[in-house]
């Protein structure tokens, strides 16, 4: 699992070498996309040349660097950061977060959450408390809640799934797949280590390996108060981003799989 280039941002040609082998570029590739010459990024990448603001920011586009560790590369190079990370209920980021909050709204009465790029739930709407909140009952939802504990970890909310290891295997894969940028960060990666550190997380990854999936989407099926619920979800995030914190954020809603949820679901909500 590739893992983005993060902490001790002090050697810009360190944190660049790092980001070209995890994009599979060579220098040559690098200097075409960033349209700068070979020779000046290999001074660049040795020390031996003190490349400008702007010449870091083509190099992080064409690499496809995470806002985030864009920050840290123009920090490497002695530059103040160019994105800015407000959190995510700030006064800044009224219009993401009334946008955020009406796709949770809309999707009533079926569950939804915002995400960040640890899984950590930073917003949900009321049917995915009623899920959730079901699920853990009697004990209180965690702070913070993250996705990938309460799914894969020893709980109430593992206990309830059914289909267990259809939908761990599938949560490896989208950690990879849903990482920004492609690369999951340092803290989510020392987290899915220690998890598939677990003996049954182990037999069940190295079980499901190679094995082709039977349906075009994999659902979750929870034991809710006797009924079986299985539902499907789909993930959006915010289409051009110009800060760090609206890129790492993502929603996920959840639909019924079958009529028999949707009924069981509804019925519920007018109950």
């Amino acid at each position: 699992m590739a893992v983005a280039a993060t902490a001790t941002p002090t050697d810009l040609g360190e944190l660049l070498r790092r980001w070209r082998r995890l994009r599979g570029k060579s220098q040559l590739d690098l200097a075409l996309d960033a349209r700068t010459t070979q020779r000046h990024l290999s001074f660049v990448e040795t020390g031996r040349s003190q490349p400008s603001r702007p010449m870091v920011v083509r190099l992080a586009r064409a690499l496809d660097v995470p806002l985030r560790e864009r920050n840290e590369l123009l920090l490497a190079a002695g530059y103040a950061p160019l994105y800015a990370a407000p959190p995510v209920d700030g006064p800044e980021r009224d219009r993401a977060r009334l946008a955020l909050g009406s796709m949770l709204g809309q999707h009533e009465p079926f569950p939804a959450v915002v995400m960040d790029r640890g899984w950590n739930v930073v917003e949900a709407n009321a049917g995915a408390a009623r899920l959730f909140g079901g699920l853990l009952a009697p004990e209180p939802m965690p702070e913070p809640a993250n996705v990938l504990e309460l799914m894969i970890a020893p709980g109430r909310v593992r206990d309830a799934v059914r289909n267990w290891p259809e939908v761990v295997a599938g949560l490896f894969e989208r950690c990879r797949r849903e990482a920004v940028g492609g690369m999951v960060d340092a803290e989510t990666a020392e987290r899915l280590e220690r998890l598939r550190a677990r003996q049954d997380v182990t037999a069940v990854l190295d079980d499901t390996a190679g094995v082709a999936p039977s349906a075009p989407v994999i659902d979750v099926a929870f034991a809710l108060d006797g009924t079986e619920l299985r539902f499907f979800s789909v993930v959006s995030t915010i289409g051009v981003p110009s800060e760090v914190t609206a890129q790492e954020l993502r929603v996920e809603a959840f639909f019924p799989s079958d009529e028999a949820t949707r009924e069981a679901w509804l019925t519920g909500v007018e109950d």
